[in-house]
């Protein structure tokens, strides 16, 4: 007769099913990750979250799938380990693909174990942050791992906007496994261990006889710099997991929160004298905007998105007097600041992020239009360009935009101008606010009497003379209130932080609506 076992028996029991667990696909599979240079799942979640913080959900979970043997491979957990933890204190929801289980492969019992924890990180406000390292689907349970995709699609639209979702790609991701990733806010990939494609280099090669590597198809670089996938990329899993904890540290939990503040120690009267010879005499000359962004902010500390994807914009986040701030600014350096299909894409999605998580936003400007040319027409720049004014006139957090020097055609009115719905709009003497550059509008506005001049040359820079006196400056759009105050360069930071202060209660409402159709 089986004799019943003891409490104390029992409790032996879950503690070896609990170290069972601990070791995934096995201690041959996890030197085998070891090998590659790469962390196991915990050992990831472990570096992330802080010390000791780490509750873990599901670690019992199996998968059900009987088929094509698998009915002897059960491991505990299933291939990803999912709970919660805490960075900086704060509450956090994670999951890590385990690469020793299947590959990581992703079966129905692994994404219902996900969607547990999003379905818990909606119902709280808290962030997820998925550490990504997988094979995709599992290919043994057929359409239930596309089920399982599915139901974690769904769960990133449900959450998009109301919590911040932020991917790790740590690992092969591929497939209909990138579009997860693609759908939360922030992706970062590291160097020499991560890959995103649709399709691998063996179906390119098999489909078109092109041959490729995996970085060349879809590596760290190639996304970052390419594609734009990424926001940011790393050299090390460690320096990825910093980079999470620091990004954090400028967003809010949720949609209902403010983002978080922190006392900086940096004076909000401080000005900076550099500011009024930053900008060159010659209105051609480029200079770089991040030197004015890292004097303006709090200790000079600017987190960069995108950084190396359509460089003739900047966006990122910092501080003003301890209050995380978004900053949209054309970079001069790159086609002189004018915008493009590339730069107009990545400027609204982040507006829209700031916009969904309450973070005001400042805009430097100094654009002199849209690029021109056949191949951003034909590429759309319209459609994509118009991404950017829908994402300005959408917003309804505190919006304050400084025109540094140009800000020529529509691509004033896109910038966070007045008529976008801009709550303060300042500029500095430099500033030139016309539909088009001197040289153009003259060109266009006395062609004829150039055409029929003795010195058409002599006539035509007296005229682009008196065109930049009368128009290529401030004061007509300030006469009108277009503009609120013409400042000098050197106290813009007191003067951004009183309209911030003085906008930290502002609410503003929009007609009711499902949701607009913005033009994709």
């Amino acid at each position: 007769m089986l004799r019943e076992p003891t409490v104390a028996e029992k409790i032996a029991r879950l503690r070896e099913l609990r170290e069972k667990a601990k070791l995934g696909g096995g201690p041959e599979r996890i030197e085998r990750q070891h090998a590659k240079g790469k962390l196991t799942a915990r050992e990831r979640l472990e570096a992330l979250l802080d010390p000791g913080s780490f509750v873990e959900l599901d670690a019992f979970v199996v998968h059900r799938c009987y088929d094509f043997g698998l009915e002897k491979r059960r491991y505990l957990g299933d291939g990803v380990v999912t709970g919660y933890g805490t960075i900086d204190g704060r509450l956090v929801f994670v999951f890590a693909h385990d690469f020793t289980v299947f590959g990581g492969s992703l079966g129905e019992m692994f994404a219902k174990k996900v969607c547990k924890i999003m379905d818990l990180a909606m119902k709280v406000g808290a962030p997820v942050i998925g550490l990504n390292d997988s094979g995709g689907a599992r290919i043994q349970e057929g359409v239930a791992s596309l089920a399982g995709y599915g139901d974690i699609f769904f769960r990133n639209v449900l959450a998009s906007g109301v919590i911040p979702q932020i991917s790790a790609i740590m690992g092969p991701c591929a497939g209909g496994a990138v579009y997860s990733p693609a759908m939360t806010d922030f992706i970062i990939m590291v160097r020499g261990i991560s890959h995103m494609f649709i399709t691998g280099p063996r179906v390119v090669k098999a489909a078109l006889g092109q041959e490729v590597t995996f970085d060349e198809l879809g590596g760290a670089d190639v996304h970052a710099q390419l594609s734009g996938v990424a926001h940011f990329v790393t050299d090390t899993e460690e320096e990825c997991f910093e980079l999470i904890r620091r990004l954090l540290s400028y967003i809010p939990s949720n949609n209902m929160e403010d983002p978080p503040y922190v006392e900086t120690g940096d004076d909000p009267a401080r000005m900076d004298e550099r500011l009024n010879s930053i900008m060159p005499d010659d209105p051609d000359k480029p200079y770089d905007v991040k030197e004015i962004i890292r004097s303006v902010v709090d200790n000079g500390e600017f987190l960069e998105v995108q950084p190396h994807f359509a460089p003739n914009i900047v966006i990122g986040f910092a501080r003003l007097n301890g209050h995380s701030v978004g900053i949209v600014a054309n970079q001069p350096l790159w086609f002189a600041g004018a915008l493009d299909i590339n730069s107009s894409c990545k400027a609204a999605r982040f507006v829209r992020f700031c916009d969904a998580f309450n973070i005001p936003i400042i805009t430097f400007v100094d654009v002199p239009g849209f690029l021109p040319g056949i191949e951003q027409e034909h590429g759309g720049i319209i459609r994509h360009g118009a991404k950017l004014l829908y994402a300005y006139c959408e917003a309804t957090v505190p919006k304050i935009t400084v025109i540094l020097r140009k800000a020529y055609g529509g691509a004033y009115d896109v910038m966070g101008s007045k008529h976008s719905g801009a709550d303060v709009n300042l500029a500095w003497p430099t500033a030139e606010i016309a539909v088009m550059g001197p040289e153009g509008a003259i060109d266009i506005i006395f062609r004829k009497e150039i055409a029929s001049a003795e010195d058409p040359e002599a006539l035509k820079a007296k005229l682009v003379a008196d065109y930049r006196r009368k128009f290529a400056n401030p004061y007509v759009a300030a006469e009108k209130g277009y503009i609120d105050d013409v400042i000098e360069p050197a106290e813009t930071r007191p003067r951004l932080i009183s309209a911030l202060e003085m906008l930290l209660n502002k609410r503003e409402s929009r007609p009711f609506k499902k949701h607009g159709n913005i033009p994709l």
